[in-house]
């Protein structure tokens, strides 16, 4: 594997956890800044999500880790990640659309940018390891 593969899947990973630990700090500490609807079935539906937040990231995390190491496993947790980050996309987007989320003005915007980032990072993850199986699979560490 290239420095330069490495160095694009370290800033892919940096990138997907920066915007999680961000949008959580905002949505607990500065809500107004994220949020894109008052209704009580909106709050349900966002504070259902930072456990499998947590695990998006924590994917990304042990991804980055076991490439740099040369781990095998680094192929399980970049498809589990990718996995997961079409799920909460598909979720996302579907209550979106729904609930008329997008035409809410900056919030709706906002949501809008998280969701095609998540599908763009995930969809990344996904073909940049299924692309690398074989190394990845190969590696001794």
């Amino acid at each position: 594997m290239t420095t330069k593969e490495l160095r694009r899947l370290t800033v892919a990973g940096v990138v997907a956890l920066t915007v999680l630990v961000v949008y959580w700090a905002l949505w607990y500490l500065a809500r107004d800044v994220v949020r894109s609807d008052d209704s009580h079935a909106y709050y349900d539906f966002e504070n259902a999500f930072p456990l499998a937040d947590a695990w998006l990231g924590l994917c990304v995390l042990l991804a980055v880790r076991a490439v740099h190491r040369g781990s095998p496993t680094a192929l399980l947790w970049l498809l589990t990640g990718g996995g997961a980050g079409v799920y909460l996309f598909c979720m996302d987007v579907l209550y979106d659309l729904e609930h008329g989320i997008y035409a809410t003005g900056a919030g709706g915007v906002i949501e809008l940018a998280i969701n095609l980032l998540t599908l763009g990072l995930s969809a990344w993850f996904l073909r940049w390891a299924w692309s690398r199986r074989e190394v990845l699979l190969s590696s001794p560490g």
